[in-house]
């Protein structure tokens, strides 16, 4: 599923421009997924970084999205692989996971972030009362998240570049 790649308006209200830039950030992920062979998403290119994959990337933006929002945002139990006691990077190991069942968790993770991003003020801070980063607002949540997101989408430029020659960044 191709999802819009829209800037959002230059004039509108904070949330709106936020969760714009964010969304448009998003769906260049998808984008840079869009045609890529299963074989090639699971493929390291990076000598020195083994898990940065397209899928691991993928799978890395879906539980940051639920570690903000969901866990330090909301202050649900910290249960996804990025808290386990597992290896450095356990949510970005996911060999043998579709990369199509990656991407559909990812925007499923992503509709519930929007979701909590609607219903609360953007001067609300995070509610997790193990995490230290919980005292942010969600404004700062949501421009971290911009970065972040912008951060992978252009590893994801490279990566797929690297595999396949595919290039384009909107």
């Amino acid at each position: 599923m191709t999802l819009p790649r829209v800037r959002p308006p230059f004039v509108a209200d904070e949330r709106t421009q936020l969760v714009g830039w964010l969304d448009m950030q998003r769906a260049i992920v998808h984008y840079k997924c869009e045609g890529l062979a299963e074989a090639d998403a699971h493929r390291p290119v990076l000598p020195a970084s083994p898990l940065m994959t397209v899928a691991g990337i993928v799978s890395h933006l879906r539980w940051t999205e639920n570690s903000w929002f969901e866990v330090i945002f909301l202050g649900r139990p910290a249960d996804g692989p990025q808290f386990a006691e597992a290896p450095e990077d356990a949510d970005m190991r996911v060999e043998g996971v579709p990369l199509a069942h990656l991407l559909e968790e990812y925007r499923r993770q992503c509709a519930i972030s929007n979701e909590i991003i609607a219903a609360h003020a953007l001067d609300e801070t995070g509610r997790h009362p193990d995490y230290t980063s919980s005292a942010a607002t969600l404004r700062w949540m949501l421009i971290h998240m911009v970065e972040e997101t912008a951060r992978h989408a252009g590893h994801l430029d490279a990566v797929r570049e690297l595999l396949d020659g595919q290039k384009g960044y909107y």
